[in-house]
Order: C-alpha cells, then structure tokens, then sequence
C-alpha cells in the first residue's frame, strides 16, 4: 500500500473534476473569445467557475481573476500592486518565512527601487502585531502576509494585520498568499479585510495550472500579462476552460461538508503527532498541541506537520520512505530544484542540524490512519539503522 503524505505538494484530482475536464477537451473545446456556439459553451463554463470560487468566499465574480496558479497570483498581487501605487510610495512590507514566489518578486522589486521589509517570526513562526505597526509608514504601499505557512503550518493573524494595515495607512493594499490556506481554513475577505488574495488549484484537487487572485474592486491593480484584452484587460491570453471549470468544481467540493474534514484532518493530525512523539530524538516545528495544549488548534492548519529528525539527512530519510512507498517532502516543492536551507526555519531559529533533518507531512480528507501507521511503522525502522550509518 501507497501512503501519499505530501498534498501541500500537490493533490490527486478529484474523479468528478477530472470527468469535468475530460469533456471540455473532448467535447465543449471552444475557445472563450470565439462567438460561435462552442465559444459561448466555454465562456459560459468560465462564468460558472468563477460563480462556485466566488460562492466559497461570498465575493463577487467579477472580483476574481484566473491565473495559471499560485506563482502567477502572488506575482501579479505584488507587481501589480506596486506599478499601480508607485506615486503613492514605494515600501512594501512582508515576512521572513514567505513562499519564493512572494519572497522572489519582492527581492524583484526591491531592484527596481522598492524598500522592502521583512517581518521577523517568532519560533512558532508568527509574526508580531508590534512589529507590523513599527513597520508601517506614510510610504507603505503594499502589506503580504501568507495565510498557512507551507512548511510549518503556522497561521498567521490576518484578519488583525488587515485591521492594523487599514487603520494606520488607509492607502495601503493587504495581500494574503491563500495557497496553503484555501479549502482547510474558512475565509472570507470582505470580512476580514483581505484586499488581494492569491490561491492555486492544486493544493485542493483541482488541476495544476489553474489558480486565481481575488482583487477587491476597491483595489487599483496595474496587469503585468498583455495581449489580447481578455478577462477585463487584468490578464491576457485565451482562457484555460478545462483548468478553470475544474477548479470551479473542485472549489466547491472543498467546502462542501468543511467542518466534518477539518475535524476529520484536526483528528489526522493529532493521531501522527501522538505517534511521532513515540519516537526517539524527534522535535516538532511550529504549533504541537500535544505540547502546547488545545488552545493553539486556531493558531495552526490541520493538515501540515513539520517534524525534525536528530541525526539523519532529509534527504536520506525522504528516500528511505520512497523506496516503501511513503511519500513526504523535505521542505517546499516549489524550492526543491535549487536545494538549500529552508528560510522558513532558519527564521523560527531552528539549529542547522535539525533543518537538515526536517521532513514535512501533509494530509487530505482522503488521508487514512493505515497511511500514518505505515509511515510510522517505517520511520521507527529506518530511524535506528540511519541514525547508525550517518554515525560511522
């Protein structure tokens, strides 16, 4: 038996999205711009698409724009957002533990003349409301705070950043980065004060290559992507039909019963931690509630554990696990190409050492216990025999 334990890395499509998608390839193929017949068919599946994410969010349709995914909505919220506000000021405020597509664009800008600050973390991996408000001034543009951090799972108090962001520099855009967010934690951004919100597909059973930005009308966006005009002018280039209507659809499943998967992922979580504490010379990164006590259940997301193994490589164990058909990660997929030490936890202070012998498991509501107790079972027999190879 397989045991996938990386779906903040990217998740199975689910079978209805895929039937979906099968079809608008097959048989409703027509180009959204085109005014025949199957044109109008493939406009009409991108208005319902938008109709379903904007339902999850109780945001208007017109609010959000299709992107290719998560890379290409923080790109846009950020440069976007700074071509647009660039009389106003020029300082863009976001954290120490940012995804690279935020962190890239933002060293990005601060080349082309933006200031930029980076909030610093606590070892939990959340930032201080003090050093935001120190942060800001007159010149603040453009606030980013990510929702769920990737690696750790730690949640970030937006909504009160948001609040801070407005009363201090009214002006002053405030993006959230949603990706690790989005179908495991409700959101609501008219609510919460989200001016921006970036959010991928993948990350909840939809396709890959699929994402969107939610932009609040209030929001004076600069596009960064030119051609021909579609989607308001915000973003050009003919319209991935099949990518966004299986978003759509996979959007609306993920909130479908969402209380009964979070408990479902909430329990996941706590039956792994209970397990990986049996383990000898282990630490876990950012929230553990079977050490910090119940309370800390709203401060992280229900399906990422970041756990550091003493004494082994990632990169060892990681292969170990593959090689019995148990799938983790050793940090960001989207980083794993240009190895090196997670930023993430060199920021919560974790010891060189521990980063490298970090693993991170994510679950799905299609997660099962026989899945953790089969890498849990694996990890107290690789543990041992590892931890004697990298002795010698």
């Amino acid at each position: 038996m397989e045991a996938y334990l990386d779906n903040s890395a990217t998740t199975r499509v689910d079978a209805q999205v895929q039937e979906l998608m099968k079809k608008l390839m097959d048989v409703d193929f027509g180009n959204p711009s085109s005014r025949h017949q199957k044109g109008v068919v493939a406009e009409g599946y991108i208005k319902e698409a938008r109709q379903k994410i904007a339902a999850t969010l109780k945001v208007d349709p017109k609010e959000l724009i299709i992107t290719s995914g998560g890379t290409e909505s923080n790109n846009m919220a950020l440069i976007g957002t700074a071509l647009a506000a660039k009389r106003k000021g020029n300082h863009i405020i976001t954290t120490a533990v940012e995804h690279p597509s935020v962190k890239a664009t933002a060293s990005f800008l601060e080349e082309q003349g933006f200031r930029i600050t980076f909030l610093s973390v606590d070892s939990r991996g959340q930032i201080s409301l003090e050093d935001l408000k120190e942060a800001l001034t007159p010149d603040t543009i453009l606030v980013s705070i990510m929702y769920v951090n990737n690696e750790i799972g730690t949640i970030q108090p937006v909504e009160e950043a948001a609040k801070l962001v407005h009363a201090t520099v009214p002006g002053a855009v405030f993006h959230v980065d949603a990706i690790q967010a989005y179908g495991k934690v409700m959101i609501r951004p008219k609510q919460q004060g989200i001016d921006l919100l970036s959010v991928s597909s993948h990350k909840f059973h939809g396709p890959k290559g699929a994402g969107f930005l939610y932009c609040s009308s209030k929001v004076n966006l600069h596009p960064i992507i030119f051609g021909g005009g579609q989607q308001s002018g915000m973003r050009s280039g003919t319209e991935n039909v099949p990518g966004a209507a299986g978003m759509g659809l996979a959007a609306q499943l993920a909130y479908q019963n969402f209380e009964q998967k979070k408990a479902h992922l909430n329990e996941l979580r706590r039956y792994f931690l209970e397990g990986i504490h049996k383990l000898d010379d282990v630490s876990i990164n950012g929230w553990d509630e079977t050490a910090d006590g119940e309370e800390c259940i709203e401060r992280r997301a229900p399906h990422i554990v970041s756990v550091s193994f003493t004494g082994v490589r990632s990169e060892v164990l990681l292969n170990a696990l593959s090689d019995r058909g148990i799938y983790v990660s050793s940090g960001s997929a989207c980083s794993s190409n240009h190895p090196a030490l997670s930023s993430t936890l060199q920021a919560i202070g974790l010891d060189k050492k521990l980063i490298e012998g970090t693993l991170r498991f994510s679950f799905c509501e299609n997660t099962t216990k026989e899945e953790l107790d089969q890498a849990l079972k694996a990890l107290q027999e690789l543990l041992p025999m590892l931890r004697r190879y990298t002795r010698r």
